[in-house]
C-alpha cells in the first residue's frame, strides 16, 4: 500500500501541494464561480473544506499555475494573469473581547498597508478598506480579488452579548460595504460563513452579492463524494478495514454511516465530512471527530425552550427562503441548524417546495444528542457517578429494565421545579437510550396506534409508554391492547413492557414505573 499523507488541520493550498499532502480535485470551480459573477457568497458548515476552497482560488488568482499542475484548472482556459489579493480570515480571535474585532481588522489593513502603502490618514477602518483596495489597483494597474473567510464568526461568537452583537453588526456592515463602493477596482470577492443572516443587515448595501449555497451547479464544491473518498484515499480505507479485521466494502459502510450524507441541493450528491473522514482514515479509528469541535450552546438551548421532542428534530419541514436566510434571534433553530451542518436535505417535495431536513449521519445525530442532552438533565459524565452512560448502557444490554427505571426514577429527582413537565421526561429518557448505542425509535406508528419510545439491543427490547399525572396501570393497559409487541412475535429476544406514569403531585412527585417480561 503507498503511504498517504492526509492534511489534517491544514487549510493552505500551496502548502498541502508543495508537501505533498493528498489533495481532493475542487479547481474544476474556479472557472464556474467566475461566471457567476463579481460577488459571491457561500454557506457551509464549519470544517467543511470552506477556507482550502478560499486558500486554493487565492493561488489562482495569485497566478500560481505551477501549483495546479495535472489538476483540473490546468488544463482549462483560464486567465492566469497575477491579480492583488487581499484576505481575511475571521475564524481565530478572540471576539469576546471588546476590541477583538477591531483588532484582527486592523491587523490585516497593517500588513497589506505595507505592501500597497497607504494613501491618507483616515480613521476609521472603512475608510482604511477603501483606501487600501483603491492603492492595490493603482500599484499593480490590476483589479483587486478579496476572499472572506467565515465573516460571521464575529457574530456567531457574541451572540449573547447584545451590545457587542450590535458593534460587531455595524463595523462589519460599513467594512463590507466598500466591496459596492469600490466595485470599479475589483476583480473578485468571494465571501464563506457559517450562515447568512437575514435580519443583521450586513449585505443590505451589497444586493449585488450572489448566494450559490444551495445553487446545484456547486452543491460537491466542498465535502467529498464517495467516489472522491475512493479515487483519492482506497489506501487508506483498505488501511482502515485490515485494522478493524473486515473487509473494504463493511468499512466503507462504516464510514459512510458515520460521515456521509451531507446534502446541500435536492440535485447534489450525498457529501463526506473532509475533518471527520481525514482523522478516521490516520488514526484508524472511526470517532465523533467534527462534533467533538464544540455545538453552538444557544442552538441546544433553543431546541429544549422550543419544547420540541428530540427525535422530532428528524423530519422538520423548511422552505427554501428559511434554509438560505436566518437571524440569530428567530425563535425556530431549524433554519440554522441546516446552515451550521447539524441538519441536512433529505428530499425535496416538489408539490408543497418544501425541503425534508433529517441528521446527516450517526456522528452528527449523537453528536448533537450528546450536547443536547445536559440541557435536559444533570451532567453524567461523571464515571463514579450512578447516573453515568456506561451503567445507563449495561442495564439496557444486560436485560435489567428495573435497574434502568430506578437509576431514571433517581435523576429525575434532581430536575429544577420548572423542568418536571412531561415532555423533559420523554426527551431524557430518549436521548438516554440513543446515547447508550441502542437502535432506539420514537413514536413508531403501528396498526393500532403509537408507541411512545421502542429500545432495542442484540438481547432484549424494551416498550416503553408514558403517562403524565395518570396512572402505571393505564399506561401498561395501553402497551397490552394496542399490541405494541406484535410485530415483534417472530423476534428471539426477550421483551420488557413499560409502562411509566410522571407524577406532579407535590407530595409524590417522581416517576412511577411497571414492568412485564413477556418472553424468555
Amino acid at each position: 500500500m503507498s503511504e498517504l499523507r492526509y492534511p489534517i488541520g491544514m487549510q493552505t493550498f500551496s502548502n498541502i501541494v508543495e508537501e505533498g499532502y493528498t489533495y481532493v480535485d475542487k479547481s474544476m470551480y474556479i472557472p464556474l464561480l467566475i461566471k457567476q459573477g463579481k460577488f459571491i457568497f457561500l454557506s457551509r458548515p464549519r470544517r467543511f473544506g470552506k477556507s482550502l476552497m478560499l486558500s486554493t482560488l487565492k493561488s489562482y488568482f495569485e497566478g500560481r499555475r505551477d501549483l495546479f499542475k495535472g489538476l483540473a484548472a490546468d488544463s482549462m482556459d483560464l486567465d492566469w494573469t497575477p491579480s492583488p489579493v487581499l484576505r481575511f480570515d475571521f475564524n481565530a480571535e478572540d471576539y469576546s473581547q471588546e476590541e477583538g474585532l477591531n483588532h484582527i481588522i486592523n491587523g490585516y489593513l497593517r500588513d497589506y498597508e505595507e505592501i500597497y502603502g497607504r494613501k491618507s490618514e483616515e480613521d476609521t477602518i472603512s475608510q482604511r478598506f477603501k483606501s487600501l483596495i483603491k492603492a492595490a489597483y493603482e500599484k499593480t494597474g490590476r483589479k483587486v480579488v478579496i476572499l472572506i473567510d467565515e465573516y460571521d464568526k464575529p457574530l456567531l461568537s457574541v451572540e449573547k452579548n447584545e451590545r457587542l452583537f450590535e458593534k460587531n453588526q455595524q463595523l462589519l456592515k460599513s467594512f463590507y460595504g466598500n466591496l459596492k463602493t469600490m466595485d470599479e477596482y475589483i476583480r473578485f470577492a468571494f465571501i464563506t460563513g457559517v450562515a447568512r443572516f437575514s435580519k443583521v443587515s450586513i449585505f443590505s448595501d451589497l444586493n449585488n452579492l450572489k448566494d450559490i449555497s444551495i445553487d446545484n451547479t456547486f452543491a460537491d464544491i466542498c465535502g467529498w463524494t464517495e467516489k472522491e473518498l475512493i479515487d483519492n484515499f482506497r489506501s487508506g480505507i483498505e488501511s482502515l478495514a485490515e485494522e478493524r479485521k473486515e473487509d473494504f466494502e463493511s468499512t466503507l459502510l462504516a464510514l459512510r454511516d458515520y460521515y456521509d450524507g451531507y446534502l446541500f441541493t435536492p440535485k447534489g450528491s450525498r457529501l463526506y465530512n473532509p475533518f471527520s473522514v481525514l482523522n478516521a482514515l490516520d488514526s484508524k479509528e472511526i470517532d465523533p471527530f467534527w462534533f467533538a469541535t464544540g455545538t453552538p450552546t444557544f442552538l441546544v438551548k433553543r431546541i429544549k425552550a422550543m419544547g420540541t421532542f428530540p427525535p422530532d428534530i428528524n423530519g422538520k419541514m423548511c422552505s427554501k427562503k428559511e434554509l438560505t436566510a436566518v437571524g440569530l434571534n428567530d425563535s425556530n433553530p431549524i433554519p440554522l441548524m441546516f446552515q451550521t451542518g447539524y441538519l441536512t436535505i433529505w428530499r425535496y417535495i416538489r408539490e408543497i417546495d418544501l425541503y425534508e431536513l433529517r441528521f446527516p449521519n450517526r456522528e452528527v445525530e449523537i453528536g448533537f444528542y450528546t450536547d443536547l442532552l445536559p440541557v435536559y438533565a444533570p451532567p453524567t459524565d461523571n464515571p463514579y457517578s450512578p447516573f453515568s452512560f456506561p451503567l445507563f448502557k449495561i442495564d439496557l444490554f444486560e436485560g435489567r429494565p428495573d435497574d434502568f427505571m430506578q437509576r431514571l426514577a433517581t435523576l429525575l429527582k434532581d430536575l429544577p421545579g420548572e423542568d418536571h413537565r412531561e415532555s423533559t421526561y420523554r426527551a431524557i429518557t430518549y436521548l438516554l437510550a440513543v446515547l447508550c448505542g441502542t437502535k432506539t425509535i420514537a413514536e413508531h406508528n403501528g396498526y393500532k396506534g403509537r408507541s411512545d419510545i421502542e429500545v432495542a439491543t442484540s438481547s432484549y427490547i424494551y416498550l416503553f409508554e408514558f403517562k403524565y399525572n395518570n396512572s402505571v396501570s393505564e399506561a401498561m393497559e395501553q402497551i397490552q391492547s394496542r399490541d405494541y409487541a406484535g410485530r415483534f412475535a417472530l423476534d428471539p429476544r426477550t421483551i420488557y413492557l413499560i409502562g411509566a406514569n410522571f407524577n406532579e403531585n407535590k407530595e409524590n412527585r417522581g416517576l412511577e414505573y411497571k414492568i412485564e417480561r413477556v418472553r424468555n
